[in-house]
């Protein structure tokens, strides 16, 4: 039996000389008909008081759809891992956590700036993974000159990396050896479960608290669900008033992310179909200077010549194709707007870009 819903519809795919495909992530997706439909429909009250029935629904729904005893709404990914990280370390204490991790790189250290938590960043193998034996000896002496060591976090997916649930049962056990709670950066943890052919619970089993992410691969327009322990969730509501993120009638986005549930989970199997699909096309231009580094669900990373480089977003921009301006490997994501038809146009988008002598 298939543990996800499948997709009753996608969405629509504008066609013409206007169409623009964006692959700087998954995030720039835009609400489907029928998010839109559940929006309208959605009865709402004020989430600060507690009583807006869609939320609470929401929140029902993914603290049983991860095997956790609550849950909490968020306006954003950042909010929420910053408020995990508040509930589970006081000022002056510490994370353990891997280098190159949202959490301490892409979320302005939040944790450090308004939590005043501090950051133990270990380097992590090829595949994004901390060595157990690094988290073990990573952990603080009883020592009035260290911070205390409260929490390990980690992320699946990392990079659009799967990261094997047995690594991350044994990374798990080897914090509770040493007291750690564990908190996993699950934004695309949704993608990992799909990957796996898992339900979502498995890919938090071993861990205590976890954030989800509604905007990214399911599709929603803003929106992420902290889940974990009643009293911890407790403790996060708190916190999430204190960084402003108490929302009124925050239905509206709940509805989104319940319609994204049903509809939006199996179908991130054909964003890893389409990603790999991608990366075989591109594959064809290693003569033109691409060379496709890595596929990881629904992530394709490649190098461009640098003899490329200069000018390459707007040759591709001419091309109807829209990319992430970072330097270094270039990260082209997929998602539920890119169509089979949009993955030929990229190709031959980079063929132009690059000068390969032909069109594909």
């Amino acid at each position: 039996m298939n543990a996800y819903p499948v997709a009753d519809e996608v969405a629509p795919a504008p066609a013409g000389a206007n169409r623009i495909v964006d692959l700087r992530s998954d995030t720039v997706t835009r609400p489907t008909a029928g998010m839109y439909d559940a929006m309208r429909n959605a009865p709402l009250g004020d989430d600060v008081y507690g009583d807006d029935p869609t939320v609470n629904q929401l929140q029902e729904k993914v603290a049983g759809l991860l095997g956790k005893e609550a849950a909490l709404l968020f306006p954003s990914g950042t909010q929420s891992n910053l408020a995990a990280v508040m509930s589970h370390c006081g000022r002056g204490e510490e994370i353990i956590i891997g280098r190159g991790y949202h959490i301490v790189t892409y979320e302005a250290m939040g944790s450090a700036v308004l939590g005043s938590v501090a950051a133990n960043v270990l380097p992590t193998n090829e595949d994004g993974q901390i060595p157990v034996d690094v988290i073990r000896s990573a952990v603080r002496p009883d020592d009035a000159h260290f911070p205390v060591t409260r929490l390990l976090s980690l992320e699946n997916t990392h990079n659009g990396r799967v990261i094997p649930l047995t690594y991350v049962a044994e990374a798990a056990a080897a914090a509770r050896e040493v007291g750690l709670n564990v908190h996993l950066d699950g934004a695309r943890m949704m993608n990992a479960a799909v990957a796996l052919g898992v339900p979502p619970a498995s890919v938090v089993a071993d861990i205590d608290t976890v954030s989800l992410c509604l905007s990214k691969g399911l599709g929603t327009p803003a929106g992420s669900v902290l889940a974990g322990p009643a009293d911890f969730i407790a403790r996060a509501r708190r916190v999430r008033k204190m960084l402003g993120g108490g929302l009124r009638q925050a239905g509206l986005l709940a509805a989104c992310g319940i319609y994204a549930l049903d509809n939006h989970v199996a179908r991130l199997a054909e964003d890893h179909a389409r990603a790999a699909q991608l990366a075989d096309g591109l594959s064809t231009l290693s003569d033109a200077g691409v060379t496709v580094s890595t596929v990881n669900t629904n992530m394709v990373y490649i190098d461009v010549d640098a003899r490329h480089r200069n000018g390459l977003q707007h040759r591709l921009a001419e091309r109807g194709v829209q990319i992430s301006g970072r330097s270094g490997a270039i990260r082209l994501v997929v998602h539920l707007d890119v169509t089979d038809d949009d993955v030929e146009q990229v190709v031959d988008a980079f063929g132009y870009a690059c000068g390969a002598s032909q069109s594909l």
